[in-house]
């Protein structure tokens, strides 16, 4: 990442003020600056004995000092050294050329395609489109994943959570959705990832046609903490611009924990009292008014798939629970799954689209449903099945389960370059329902353009 800060960065445009101070110390990650009065959130600029200067943004007070967190390594720092506001707020320049790019948390290229185009302005901390003035989510979007549009179908405007432990799928799902969906454009944050995971992503899961349509967010896992946080504000900034431009905008966020650890470390290091497993309060805080900002308004809409890790598989771990309660369904991948080979390992009894009885047919419903029961009827006899000791006949519902679960599994998996949409997938769940179940003839769903 460039430090080069003589020439204008996309992010923090705004006029310069001439406040100055000196650093007192560091305590940590931090840097404590003393007679320096500017806001919280404002970006400032510290000389370094060595090398051009480095930004870095202010992110608490403590007994007379300001806390500023570096965005770059902070060697050649030392006591007494000057540092001056740099940008008092913070905003990103966005344009329609931002399509096919991949950048910064800073809003700088890395894709070796040059600069970017002058754009607008915009704060990357917005509020919420208020609650009374959204419109009602009554239309499908297709995803391209047949288990989510068939079984969990996904709404314009709504806000879904992938829930996984580490290496189940995430990214690979997450491609799928990317190069399939009907949605207009796609605005992917990958915030913490490994470096090598970034490029295998972009080529792989994603591809060339996805990233054609696609604007591309990078934090990774050894950039301070800071600019963790700072993507996924930067990647709901970009994707308001699209939307205000009459949109239907998917934003593709990996992962929301990521962006949690971030902010607990940037809290503790700044003095907030650990709560629920060493997360400060400003985790809890910060989460809601992130994805709030997703969501359907007046002009366009924002679907959101967030990632949530899993630690140890525990879904109930703080993190997973308060983003469960804050989105509007959860989709779960499960570890036994992909072990057999099951892609996308997505485990259906577990997962819930909180919307989609109010967005499909009655057919579709039925059908549902109906796969539903015959999965959760295989489940519960499972071992007797796979031991022997179930005899044909004994019970008709379980019969049924296991003369039909050839045909559920050959729908629910999908392979990563296997293209589908949303009335392709409504055509295969009644045809798997029907074949054990008498069903009406399907009803043509609205999916969104």
């Amino acid at each position: 990442m460039s430090q080069m800060l003589q020439s204008e960065s996309p992010v923090d445009h705004v006029v310069t003020l001439s406040i100055r101070g000196t650093i007192h110390g560091s305590e940590g990650n931090l840097i404590t600056v003393e007679d320096f009065p500017v806001p919280l959130g404002a970006v400032v600029q510290i000389q370094r004995a060595i090398g051009t200067p480095i930004q870095g943004q202010v992110v608490g007070f403590r007994a007379g000092l300001t806390l500023i967190s570096p965005y770059h390594e902070p060697t050649g720092i030392g006591p007494g050294s000057s540092v001056r506001l740099f940008k008092s707020h913070r905003r990103i320049s966005v344009t329609p050329f931002l399509r096919g790019r991949v950048i910064d948390a800073l809003g700088q290229p890395i894709d070796g395609k040059g600069p970017l185009p002058p754009g607008e302005w915009r704060s990357i901390l917005r509020e919420a489109p208020i609650a009374t003035q959204r419109p009602r989510i009554d239309k499908v979007l297709s995803t391209g994943v047949r288990s989510l549009d068939g079984l969990l179908t996904c709404g314009v405007g709504q806000r879904m959570g992938v829930f996984a432990g580490s290496g189940v799928g995430k990214s690979v799902t997450m491609g799928m959705i990317a190069r399939n969906t009907s949605a207009d454009i796609n605005v992917i944050s990958l915030i913490g990832e490994r470096g090598r995971e970034v490029n295998e992503f972009i080529h792989d899961s994603l591809g060339e046609e996805g990233l054609k349509r696609s604007v591309v967010v990078v934090a990774t896992s050894d950039q301070p903490a800071l600019l963790r946080v700072q993507s996924a504000y930067v990647a709901t900034a970009i994707a308001e611009y699209f939307r205000d431009q009459r949109n239907n905008v998917l934003l593709l966020m990996d992962s929301l924990t990521r962006f949690a650890m971030a902010q607990r470390e940037i809290g503790l290091a700044a003095g907030e009292p650990p709560t629920t497993r060493g997360y400060p309060p400003s985790v809890f805080s910060m989460l809601p008014r992130l994805v709030e900002r997703a969501g359907r308004t007046e002009l366009g809409s924002i679907t959101a798939f967030y990632t949530v890790l899993v630690e140890g598989d525990d879904s109930n771990e703080p993190i997973s629970d308060t983003v469960r309660g804050l989105l509007d369904g959860h989709t779960y991948l499960n570890r036994k799954l992909a072990a057999k080979g099951h892609y996308p390992a997505i485990d259906i009894s577990t997962s819930l689209s909180r919307l989609m009885n109010e967005l499909v047919s009655p057919e579709h419903r039925a059908a549902a449903v109906y796969v539903r029961s015959m999965l959760a009827k295989y489940a519960e006899n499972e071992d007797l099945i796979t031991i022997g000791a179930y005899r044909a006949g004994s019970n008709p519902e379980v019969d049924q389960a296991i003369a039909i679960r050839p045909a559920i599994l050959a729908y629910l998996q999908q392979g990563m370059h296997e293209p589908s949409n949303a009335v392709d997938s409504l055509k295969k769940l009644l045809a798997v329902a029907q074949a054990k179940s008498a069903g009406s003839p399907a009803r043509k769903v609205e999916v969104a353009n």
